[in-house]
């Protein structure tokens, strides 16, 4: 029997806000059944402080354990960082012995390796399936209920820091460590005074499945599943959150991925030389495509014209303009010091997809970056 199930992750105020991570059963009261070595039907947990990333791939890495042995096991996720982390850009790091094309380490490397290790040593087959997110589908809208709710929850003081052993030691090896409230639970997991099932022991949620399955989730009931206020709501109940705190946790991409694809060479006039290819350094034709293991295509960095921090070039195709409107997300609106008038912007679009032959591309959530 397919067992499947969603994740997710949230952080308020992304980055360096309050994160949150969650998975859960689509089966009801799975918990203790063949395949599903765990209590409940869920599990939720965050941080005081982190990314949505980091909180994304704890999900994922929980999931796998609670789900061991040789049942196919389906994740649905709707961050595409995610699920490239787990099955695409892994190969590449682990070659190039997880260090970026400058040399820098992979960020949330043992998130990373972890999952990765669990999928490798699973008996059963592990399949990803990427999900519109905020879409009315109950796994993802559930999973997103929790993980935001647990991350008010440490906002507030509710709920303590709660992360497997590698979201801690991911998360405190990134820049946003300072201020991290660690407790003293997590102190002992990490210097190995009480083992990871003892630090999971009794957290785990049983609310009956994705919602729309007994009509008696949590989070229709206006509670997270600590027991909290839900801070998102998609069915009308509980706080209505704006439109600046819905748009304020970006999936984003990993700092290291411009940095693991070659940088485009500079412009050329030459008519011989009019196209290029940003693949991973080093890699063979299979890998260079970021795809789910069902074959399904996830947007990859081989078609951007771009720049990032790191301080690669961004390629300059000679007579090669873009116009139309583009609408940004938030908008300027959204600010409390909006104060009516148009903000002057200066920067480049990411983008990725494919240009129809009239010239047209369809864009959604493109990245902005700062010039």
């Amino acid at each position: 029997m397919t067992i499947t199930v969603s994740t997710d992750g949230s952080a308020l105020g992304n980055p360096n806000g309050p994160m949150g991570w969650a998975w859960a059963d689509h089966t009801p009261h799975a918990g203790g059944t063949p395949g599903h070595e765990h209590e409940g039907d869920c599990d939720a947990g965050g941080a005081s402080n982190g990314t949505n990333q980091i909180g994304e791939l704890c999900a994922v890495l929980e999931a796998l354990r609670a789900h061991p042995g040789a049942e196919p096991l389906v994740i649905e996720s709707d961050s595409q960082y995610a699920i490239n982390c787990s099955t695409t850009w892994v190969r590449g790091w682990k070659k190039h012995g997880w260090k970026n094309s400058q040399g820098k380490p992979v960020k949330n490397r043992e998130l990373i390796a972890a999952i990765d290790r669990e999928i490798s040593q699973r008996s059963g087959p592990v399949k990803f399936v990427w999900v519109k997110g905020h879409n009315n589908n109950p796994g993802n809208e559930k999973v997103d209920h929790l993980a935001h709710g647990y991350a008010g929850d440490c906002r507030s003081g509710v709920k303590p820091g709660y992360l497997p052993l590698e979201g801690w030691q991911s998360l405190l090896a990134s820049e946003y460590a300072k201020g991290t409230v660690v407790p003293e639970d997590a102190h002992m997991l990490m210097e190995g005074k009480i083992s990871a099932a003892e630090y999971h022991l009794g957290r785990a949620e049983d609310t009956g499945g994705v919602p729309g399955a007994d009509g008696r989730q949590r989070a229709d009931r206006g509670q997270s599943a600590g027991g909290g206020p839900v801070s998102r709501t998609s069915s009308g109940s509980g706080r209505a959150e704006s439109l600046a705190e819905q748009l304020a946790e970006p999936e984003g991409v990993p700092d290291d991925l411009p940095d693991y694809h070659r940088t485009a060479e500079a412009a050329t006039t030459d008519a011989d030389d009019d196209t290029s290819t940003a693949e991973p350094a080093g890699s063979t034709d299979d890998e260079s495509a970021a795809s789910t293991p069902d074959n399904q295509t996830v947007p990859t960095a081989s078609s951007t014209a771009s720049a990032s921090s790191g301080g690669n070039r961004s390629r300059v195709v000679p007579g090669l303009t873009l116009s139309g409107t583009l609408r940004f997300s938030p908008p300027p609106s959204s600010s409390p010091t909006y104060s009516g008038e148009p903000r002057h912007i200066h920067g480049l679009v990411e983008i990725d997809g494919y240009v129809q032959g009239d010239g047209s591309v369809e864009l959604n959530g493109a990245r902005f970056m700062l010039g």
